[in-house]
């Protein structure tokens, strides 16, 4: 991913609502699936890393990542913001 698609998805991603939560009881391989399932249907999603949780969130943005075959766009705070293109339905459209 080149910094100018990154920077776009950056753009998208800031007026995104956090679809997922992650807390004390961590990366659950249910958890995952479910990332999976919303990066199939929505391909740009953030992810809210609570502080009772015990990994780091740049830890967690990396498990995520290569669970799901996905790509970090930013880890900001407590914030992760994942991407993967869909297979099925395509919805971001990158700027040439």
């Amino acid at each position: 991913m080149t910094s100018k698609q990154r920077a776009y998805l950056k753009g998208l991603a800031m007026n995104l609502p956090s679809i997922f939560q992650i807390g004390k009881s961590g990366l659950t391989p249910e958890f995952t699936s479910g990332i999976d399932e919303a990066l199939e249907a929505r391909e740009l999603i953030k992810i809210n890393v609570l502080k009772n949780c015990l990994e780091e969130p740049k830890e967690v943005a990396q498990i995520l990542a290569d669970r799901t075959h996905a790509e970090i766009v930013q880890v900001i705070g407590r914030k992760v913001i994942l991407y993967r293109q869909s297979k099925e339905k395509k919805r971001i459209e990158f700027p040439v």
